[in-house]
């Protein structure tokens, strides 16, 4: 599982910062997370590839998080991309994305096929052989939602020699990978956890922005390896965080000590601060393992 960090600071593009966006690679996956404005430039910028994005998640509606969409939807364009597009996002995004392109007369030469939300309830919105995708409801000024990024239990490992010592028949050695119990040379039901071992454990990753302190996102995100959730405030602006429906770092730092996260990835960082460095020592009176977001930094959690 490796995350690119292609902006992560709040409101407005600046010469040295950008807004949110990020790239997820799971299991063969490279999913687009939010596309702020720059996004494509910051794509260029690490050398990502625009054919390998098939599926994008826009959080909600407000311009630092997907005013660089339509951008990207004509760069694909002009780039002769065959490939089908998926974009999820909170109802009106097609409404908006598409009259852009039907009054600049833009029309794609692919696929656009889009995902409206509305559900105010987490639910599965994408799912294949290995990877489920769930909204995580947010509260915001408008309507938000984080995702919640799954990999599905892999195949199980072989102990080749109980195999052996078990006299299964290579046939069935698929099936014991597959997790099922299966009948040996000499008719006897072969127990599937006696010869086989857990596979690699999956991952998952859960992007939380944007929100004030929401508690009852918790037992979504129960024990996820990676948490990236806003932390836009220190506690010495921590005032601003209800009016505005934002966080701050000890907030973000609570809520990934109560589901029990494997680490914290702060972000979408307001820019009145010079230095990212209290974000951190504020979350860590809480929650042990934080880190900081970046724009151009790379986490590779494999």
């Amino acid at each position: 599982m490796k995350l690119t960090i292609l902006g992560c600071y709040s409101a407005t593009p600046r010469a040295l910062t950008n807004t949110t966006s990020q790239v997820l690679e799971i299991n063969n996956h490279m999913f687009l997370i939010d596309c702020g404005e720059g996004t494509q430039v910051q794509l260029r910028k690490h050398k990502i590839k625009f054919n390998r994005i098939k599926h994008i998640f826009i959080s909600h509606l407000h311009g630092d998080h997907f005013f660089g969409l339509v951008g990207l939807i004509s760069t694909f364009r002009l780039l002769t991309r065959e490939t089908d597009l998926h974009i999820y996002g909170p109802k009106g995004i097609k409404e908006v994305i598409t009259l852009q392109m039907k009054l600049s007369d833009s029309w794609t030469n692919y696929k656009l096929i889009f995902h409206e939300l509305t559900s105010n309830n987490s639910e599965l919105i994408f799912e294949d052989e290995v990877v489920e995708v769930h909204t995580i409801p947010l509260n915001h000024r408008v309507y938000t939602n984080g995702y919640l990024f799954k990999e599905k239990e892999g195949n199980r490992k072989l102990d080749i020699n109980l195999v052996e010592e078990a006299n299964i028949d290579m046939a069935y050695y698929r099936k014991l990978q597959q997790g099922f119990d299966v009948v040996n040379e000499d008719g006897v039901l072969i127990a599937n956890e006696k010869v086989t071992k857990p596979g690699k454990k999956p991952k998952s990753y859960a992007f939380c922005s944007d929100t004030m302190y929401k508690e009852d996102i918790v037992p979504i995100i129960k024990d996820v390896d990676v948490l990236y959730h806003e932390s836009t405030f220190l506690e010495k602006h921590a005032h601003l965080a209800p009016p505005t429906k934002h966080s701050t770092a000890k907030e973000a730092a609570t809520i990934a000590k109560k589901a029990n996260a494997g680490v914290l990835l702060l972000g979408h960082y307001s820019t009145r601060y010079d230095s990212l460095k209290p974000f951190k020592e504020e979350a860590r009176e809480v929650f042990k393992h934080v880190r900081l977001s970046q724009d151009g930094k790379v986490f590779d959690f494999n």
